[in-house]
């Protein structure tokens, strides 16, 4: 759950500004470029991030207005009043007004939006990197038809809510909750596996079962016989 916060200098104009409208009605490039132009002429701006396990603590207006108050808190400058698009927000402690529909009526409510989707998607690419196989780069976790497919054939990684019905659904039928994890390590022992042969390894045999466990790959190099395992890991860290 991601919001954004904008702050614009009073009076504002710039020819960008007419491009500035709700985030779902443009593409991604348009948002990119909105979200620099926003950037570098803003007075301020910023997001607030709530994980899919406080969503599914919380519950999704609580968490949504717990990410919109991250948003706010974290501006640079702190606003004299706030437009929030529907939700009232008293916890901030700041005169508000809840204006429905406010990203298609509202230009810094607008702005914000598109703030939100831009830090959002990204950070959904970057999620794609550690759980790699439900596509997370393309669908940004929306459960398009391809995504309910990849969920289906891998199970819930841990950034699935838990709470979402599909999910929830996959969990109750008794679905493995590792099944990401194996096939991790089955993409990882792959490509171990490739490159060992590329560098001069015979493999003999892999996933060696014998009564005190499994070898993952067992290969030859020159006379010597070599035992692998194979440890998977993904971050942004390792790549």
């Amino acid at each position: 759950m991601v919001a954004g916060a904008v702050v614009l200098p009073d009076g504002f104009t710039a020819p960008w500004l007419t491009g500035v409208r709700d985030s779902k009605q443009l593409s991604p490039r348009q948002r990119d470029t909105l979200f620099s132009r926003i950037q570098e002429s803003g007075i301020a701006w910023a997001s607030g991030v709530v994980s899919s396990q406080e969503v599914d603590s919380l519950g999704i207006v609580p968490a949504t207005r717990k990410a919109m108050l991250m948003a706010v808190q974290q501006l640079p400058t702190q606003p004299d009043f706030l437009l929030i698009d529907a939700l009232p927000l008293s916890q901030s402690g700041t005169p508000f007004k809840a204006i429905v529909k406010g990203d298609q009526r509202c230009l810094s409510i607008a702005a914000g939006s598109i703030v939100a989707k831009v830090t959002r998607d990204r950070i959904m690419i970057e999620e794609d990197v550690r759980y790699p196989g439900y596509a997370f780069a393309i669908n940004k976790g929306y459960p398009t038809r391809a995504h309910m497919e990849h969920l289906q054939r891998l199970g819930p990684c841990p950034i699935h809510r838990r709470s979402f019905a599909p999910v929830r659904d996959l969990l109750d039928g008794g679905i493995v909750r590792d099944a990401h994890n194996t096939r991790l390590g089955e993409l990882g022992e792959k490509a171990a596996r490739g490159y060992i042969e590329r560098t001069g390894f015979t493999v003999l045999d892999t996933n060696f079962h014998c009564p005190y466990g499994e070898v993952d790959i067992i290969a030859l190099e020159g006379d010597s016989l070599v035992f692998l395992e194979v440890k998977t890991r993904s971050s942004n860290a390792l790549g």
